[in-house]
């Protein structure tokens, strides 16, 4: 494949509120002598050269499987029209050569997509660095969003917060049509999960409410699953 040529992101960044959003994707591959490189050339730009209204985020792909098997990717995420600004805006030369630098230290590109974020629940004010992420195919979109919602704003929540959206473009050959992530303050947060800080009548509670889920969200798959660390964000 070829290197990453950076337009936009992975996933989606922490920092919007509830409304939808919007994000773009592209994952990539670098080797470990060049992630500080890579690190620093993009912190050095977004912290001078960003569009405002839009989030970039950088993540390490830290758990993942064979078929996943990429080591990072750059998240920008915003409202719709500040997305547009960052897609008309060229970036002139300065934008050129911060490529060039960093496609120079990049092994090769793995994947992008498009899509939206459709709802968030828990404290969106604070960044949650370590996150699991799913990927599912879904049968039917409304009964999906119907069931989710409904759990999930059902949930006891302590110290970790829950997002869903869908892919718009990008989506593999093994399917995925829509995303899920789980944040988490540290990693014994995300180890420990929900069970770690819920009482036994909380998870009882919640084992129902997520078997009725199961049971009315109109068919879905999980594709695959990783865990992503957040390495900066401007």
């Amino acid at each position: 494949m070829k290197k990453l040529v950076l337009a936009l992101a992975f996933l989606m960044s922490v920092t919007l509120v509830a409304q939808e959003g919007y994000f773009t994707t592209y994952n990539f591959t670098v080797e470990p002598q060049n992630e500080g490189t890579v690190l620093n050339l993009i912190k050095d730009y977004f912290s001078t050269h960003k569009i405002e209204g839009v989030t970039v985020s950088l993540w390490e792909n830290h758990f993942r499987d064979s078929g996943n098997n990429f080591t990072h990717g750059i998240v920008f995420s915003g409202s719709l029209e500040a997305m547009g600004r960052q897609y008309s805006n060229d970036g002139g030369s300065e934008w050129m050569l911060f490529i060039t630098q960093v496609n120079q230290h990049v092994k090769e590109g793995f994947s992008a997509a498009m899509g939206t974020r459709q709802m968030s629940w828990g404290d969106m004010t604070v960044q949650y660095p370590v996150q699991n992420y799913y990927i599912v195919q879904v049968d039917n979109a409304d009964a999906f969003r119907t069931a989710y919602e409904k759990y999930h704003s059902s949930a006891v929540r302590k110290g970790w917060m829950n997002m869903y959206g869908r892919f718009t473009t990008g989506i593999g050959p093994d399917g995925g049509s829509h995303w899920a992530i789980t944040g988490y303050k540290d990693f014994k947060s995300a180890m420990g999960g929900s069970n770690a800080v819920l009482t036994e009548a909380e998870r009882s509670a919640r084992d129902k409410a997520w078997n009725t889920f199961r049971e009315t969200n109109g068919g879905a798959k999980l594709v695959r699953s990783g865990t992503r660390i957040l390495l900066g964000q401007w």
